[in-house]
């Protein structure tokens, strides 16, 4: 078995079929067990007592290795967030409130130019979407 480091460097592992994905570990990373990552195929082998003939683990196949700084419980860490403008928080649902306000904003424009579309009660029904969205706005952006 090869296994592959982030450095592009290779090391050959000698394994039997038999051997448990923690074996392989404390075999070739003795005392760094819980802060090695292995990867086979994009699935990280988590399942310590999985052998590598149930994960078809052949010769000359390649294992991924990453080392985590963090102790064994340690979870890889989530990409920080880019730098934003000052004031203006980019989450997901910033957008929300302003993509639903034009769409009202269209709802309206079609209302008052083809009246003969719109029912009496889908007057009401754009009237009490507006006016919850509208409260919706203003407890979101009245602070």
């Amino acid at each position: 078995i090869r296994l592959k480091f982030l450095n592009d460097t290779e090391e050959v592992a000698v394994a039997r079929p038999e051997d448990t994905v923690g074996i392989l570990k404390s075999k070739y990373f003795p005392g760094q067990e819980g802060q090695m990552k292995l990867i086979y195929r994009g699935q990280l082998l988590q399942d310590q007592a999985r052998t590598l003939r149930s994960l078809r683990i052949t010769d000359n196949c390649v294992i991924h290795c990453h080392r985590c700084r963090g102790g064994p419980a340690a979870t890889p860490a989530l990409p920080e967030p880019g730098p934003a403008a000052p004031g203006l928080p980019l989450a997901g649902g910033t957008l929300m409130v302003p993509t639903v306000m034009v769409v009202l904003a269209l709802g309206w424009y079609f209302r008052i130019n083809y009246r003969q579309l719109f029912t009496a009660p889908a007057t009401v029904s754009l009237i009490g979407v507006t006016v919850l969205v509208t409260l919706l706005a203003f407890g979101l952006y009245g602070h």
